[in-house]
């Protein structure tokens, strides 16, 4: 048994942080995670609809039918830095030595594709002109211009831009301004968001951020609410320290720094259900901050989320009518057929083959826990090699089968029927969702109630030349949202425009000319 010292309790006071809480992560850390268990891939006709343009056209309509008598919001995850997104130039002035060589010859001898890329259309990144005004003065040879550019950038007595955090970089050139994924957002909130021309979003960001966006908003928000005629409500949280998560020895003993307190880290992305769960809206679109276009694409980007819109308010009408059914307690033989079916075909919910033995009462009772559950509509591209989540049916311990996003990380790379399916799937998630997160009493759900605590990592990490393990919590869109009813959309591969590195700011979605 673990023994907290005073100290430790006050560490865990501080922190917002109960004892239980790490006595029950210590416990998965000694049981280890399972890897999830993969059914089967969904595809179209099989976990993932695919929609006539008839039917589209419909949804939209029940969409803009509907959206006046309620309150919407746009949740942007965006905290993350965009040091990742610079890598392969941090690299280049890590390792270049311009005494020594062209920046040219430099790139011949590694066969660096991403930094030829990069110089070879270096005028068409949105940053071009802003740099090239900065180092006119101080380079010299063309080769010292690339050298000069890239430093320019990134150090840390320049413009810095790995320090920023990816939404307030600029991403698109309009001539007379450049936009920041930040003003995107807002732009694009207003075409699907707004209310009575009014718009709220929420971003997730780092605490040491929020003076940049608060700058950014006072810039970019009066000249998006001119041209769109949109007045925006803008609003930030953080992640919260009580979401750290405990790091342990290889023993399984709370890790000690130097200074005799316990070592938290960062729950990692997972920890923003809570942020989620404190957002007051009756739909919630989710969007990553990276994920934006220029606004020749603005049109059927908006329109493919109302579309998801629409779809979830459908079958959100037929849901709260059943559920307010249920709750009565007045329900036919007929009925419990009707809503059991609509369970299966409309939110994807398997029962267990056991089920029709139980007690009409039984049955009941799990029918109301399966139609009173928050529903996420999830729009889904065509795989096109991108690193990251899929749709899949998936069993658990408990042999219940669910419609989940699962990561690669997730699976047992050692089982090769397990590969199999994964190299199987047809789709992947481009964390475009719509969720529905009320009951049919408009009450707002606890979403903590519907987290799967068993999908969260397990990594193993380093501190002060000390191996540890350290545990993230289920993501988001993964183990966060496991007990959600779910709903996969097939959707326009231009619904999925991320920034992982530098160069796709060159991707037509990027290019406003």
């Amino acid at each position: 048994m673990i023994e907290f010292s005073p100290m430790d309790l006050q560490q865990l006071q501080e922190k917002g942080i109960s004892k239980e809480k790490v006595l029950d992560q210590i416990e998965t850390f000694k049981e280890g995670i399972p890897f999830v268990r993969l059914e089967k891939a969904a595809i179209v006709s099989d976990g993932i609809i695919k929609l006539t343009k008839a039917r589209e056209k419909k949804l939209v309509s029940k969409f803009e039918e509907l959206n006046r008598l309620l309150s919407l919001m746009k949740f942007v995850p965006a905290s993350g830095a965009a040091s990742r997104m610079f890598k392969s130039l941090f690299n280049f002035l890590e390792h270049y030595d311009p005494g020594s060589e062209s920046v040219d010859a430099y790139i011949e001898r590694l066969n660096d594709t991403d930094l030829k890329t990069f110089f070879k259309q270096i005028k068409k990144f949105p940053f071009y002109d802003i740099v090239q005004k900065r180092i006119i003065k101080k380079a010299g040879s063309g080769n010292d211009i690339k050298y000069f550019f890239v430093s320019e950038m990134l150090l840390e007595d320049c413009l810095n831009y790995g320090f920023y955090p990816k939404g307030l970089l600029p991403f698109h050139d309009y001539g007379k301004f450049t936009a920041t994924p930040f003003e995107e957002h807002l732009k694009e909130a207003s075409a699907y968001t707004a209310v009575n021309n009014k718009a709220k979003l929420h971003f997730t960001i780092s605490e040491q951020h929020h003076s940049f966006f608060n700058e950014e908003f006072k810039i970019a928000g009066p000249r998006v609410s001119k041209a769109t005629k949109t007045e925006f409500e803008v609003t930030y949280s953080n992640q919260k320290a009580s979401t750290d998560t405990i790091a342990v020895t290889l023993d399984n003993e709370p890790f000690k720094k130097d200074d005799g307190s316990m070592l938290f880290r960062p729950g990692g992305h997972g920890a923003l259900i809570e942020n989620l769960n404190e957002q007051n809206a009756d739909i919630i679109f989710i969007k990553n901050i990276d994920n934006v276009v220029v606004p020749k694409h603005e049109v059927e980007l908006a329109t493919s989320k109302k579309v998801l819109a629409g779809l979830l308010l459908e079958v959100q009408q037929k849901a709260f009518a059943y559920a307010y059914q249920l709750d009565r307690n007045d329900i036919t033989g007929e009925q419990l057929h009707e809503i059991k079916t609509f369970l299966e075909n409309d939110l994807n919910v398997r029962f267990l083959d056991s089920f029709s033995s139980f007690s009409i009462s039984e049955q009941l009772e799990i029918l109301k826990d399966k139609i009173n559950r928050p529903i996420r509509v999830c729009g889904m591209v065509k795989n096109e090699g991108e690193p990251g989540g899929g749709p899949f049916w998936i069993r658990d311990a408990h042999d219940h089968i669910s419609l989940q996003i699962v990561e690669s990380a997730q699976i047992d790379s050692s089982d090769e029927g397990q590969m199999t399916i994964l190299r199987n799937s047809t789709h992947f998630n481009p964390v475009d969702i719509v969720c529905g997160v009320r009951n049919f009493m408009g009450e707002k759900y606890n979403l903590l109630n519907f987290v799967d605590p068993k999908q969260g990592f397990i990594t193993l990490k380093t501190q002060d030349g000390k191996e540890l393990k350290s545990l993230k919590l289920p993501r988001l869109w993964n183990g966060a949202m496991a007990f959600w009813n779910t709903i996969f959309v097939e959707v326009p591969l231009l619904t999925f425009n991320p920034v992982k590195t530098v160069n796709d700011l060159l991707k037509p979605t990027h290019q406003p000319a």
